[in-house]
């Protein structure tokens, strides 16, 4: 019986990102916090794949990290897509990028990204960052 509550508590985040490096790294990252039932992790190279799963009502998250640059669809059209949906319009997006420029991170602000994270990333920098946004 607790281990349904504990599912129930755990966080479940989403990474989309078209490098499978950039996805095994995140997923080494957060290997603690996944073993320890802190959260779910999934993971989608096709941010395509993910749009529809999302859209169609299949796929939820409490916290979404995109990539931005990935061939299917930028990460900025389907953060500020997402956004613009009732289920997901307080949920937090963080974005996971090379792209570092002030022009971009005004971009994602004005869709309502939650935060950037810089590439290539630390994995106590992603860890934190996941903690802080979910307050866990």
């Amino acid at each position: 019986m607790s281990n349904i509550m504990e599912n129930n508590m755990s966080k479940k985040i989403i990474i989309v990102d078209d490098s499978k490096t950039v996805l095994a790294t995140a997923e080494m990252a957060l290997e603690g916090l996944v073993n320890d039932g802190t959260i779910v992790l999934k993971t989608y190279v096709n941010p395509a794949e993910l749009h529809d799963a999302l859209i169609g009502g299949t796929e939820d998250y409490d916290l979404l990290i995109s990539d931005i640059n990935m061939p299917q669809l930028n990460g900025l059209d389907l953060a500020a897509e997402l956004k613009q949906i009732a289920n997901f319009k307080s949920k937090p997006i963080l974005i996971l990028t090379t792209e570092s420029s002030a022009e971009m991170k005004t971009k994602g602000k004005e869709i309502g990204v939650t935060g950037w994270l810089v590439k290539p990333f630390s994995d106590e920098k992603l860890v934190k960052a996941i903690k802080m946004v979910l307050g866990i």
